[in-house]
């Protein structure tokens, strides 16, 4: 693992992908996809691969450039957090889909589970190995969680949806452990469903999450997030599931604090984490200055010493213009700055 300051800087995981790649326009346009959706990209399948490689270069150097501590693959190659896994097992069904609620109630169309989940080969070691190959940082990759899997899925297949997020555990579990193995310092699981359906990740999500962790030895995150602002624009005050991470094998938790304005008194309950606290406002493109987002981290100072945070995203910075995307991370860069001198 790299030596990281203190209060290392990081992005959620996602980047903005340039115009070039990726049809911002569509993308912007629908809800985030389940299922596999080929038409987003703008470059010509034959051609694509080395197109995706291109652009992880770019938001590696521009990750670099903004002064962040700890550097993601940007997510380049995906068309959302999730379906670049999850379209890739075994045992779902994506050319005849199913249909599930998305998190804002609106029916989706999502890989239909029609067999026993399994993981083929590895699915993100060859995008670690590149991010490792491009960067002498920290590096993070992301992984979306068995639990936010199996509510992004029509079960036909296991008995109830609990059994489907163990699968999914199961397949998670092993994907971790290859990308420790191939040069991550960090693998982040994404988790926002559990914030979206609290009962259910109450019932069987967590141990989904512990039994994905289980026999893993590196650096783990889970992210928890009200979804992104460009598309659910209404933040509640506060989560509707934590405080039950506290007993979690994972060693950070990633919230969003600064579109929510959230109440901060949740994290007496998680003193033992590292918090990757998110201090960046994705619901407007104007950037923030280094000293507003320095505010917003300080308010943790009460509840997590300055020791166990790290300065993020609230979310993916897919849905931003890539202009100001930049300009909030040089932001973010600038608050850490002003912090660590105060803290000298």
């Amino acid at each position: 693992m790299h030596t990281s300051p203190l209060l290392p800087t990081s992005l959620v995981g996602s980047y903005a992908q340039p115009d070039w790649l990726i049809d911002r326009g569509r993308l912007a346009g629908r809800f985030p996809p389940r299922v596999r959706a080929r038409e987003l990209w703008r470059v010509a399948p034959e051609f694509l691969a080395q197109a995706q490689d291109d652009a992880t270069v770019l938001a590696i150097r521009d990750q670099e450039r903004a002064g962040l501590d700890i550097v993601t693959d940007g997510e380049m190659r995906r068309e959302s957090y999730s379906n670049h896994f999850a379209t890739a097992l075994d045992g779902v069904d994506i050319d005849d889909p199913g249909t599930a609620l998305d998190r804002s109630g609106h029916a989706n169309p999502v890989p239909r589970i029609a067999g026993p989940i399994r993981r083929p080969h590895p699915v993100e070691v060859d995008d670690v190995r590149f991010l490792r190959a491009h960067t002498d940082r920290t590096i993070k990759i992301t992984v979306p969680g068995p639990f936010t899997m199996s509510q992004q899925a029509q079960n036909d297949h296991y008995p109830d949806l609990e059994a489907a997020a163990m699968a999914y555990a199961d397949v998670v579990n092993a994907e971790v452990k290859d990308l420790f193995a191939a040069g991550a310092d960090i693998v982040q699981i994404d988790e926002p469903y559990m914030q979206a359906r609290p009962d259910a990740a109450r019932a069987y999500g967590l141990a989904a999450l512990d039994a994905a962790l289980e026999g893993v030895t590196g650096t783990t995150a889970v992210h928890l997030c009200f979804g992104y602002a460009a598309i659910i624009h209404e933040r509640p005050e506060g989560y509707s599931f934590l405080p039950e991470l506290a007993g979690c094998t994972v060693d950070q938790i990633s919230i969003e604090t600064a579109q929510s304005g959230l109440d901060l008194g949740v994290l007496t309950d998680l003193t033992d984490k590292t918090i990757i606290l998110g201090v960046v406002d994705l619901s407007d493109p104007a950037v923030e200055t280094p000293e507003l987002m320095a505010e917003r981290a300080r308010r943790a100072y009460d509840r997590i010493p300055p020791e166990q945070l790290v300065l993020a995203t609230d979310c993916g910075m897919k849905y931003l213009p890539r202009e100001s995307a930049f300009g909030k991370m040089r932001a973010m860069a600038g608050a850490a700055e002003i912090l660590r001198r105060e803290l000298a």
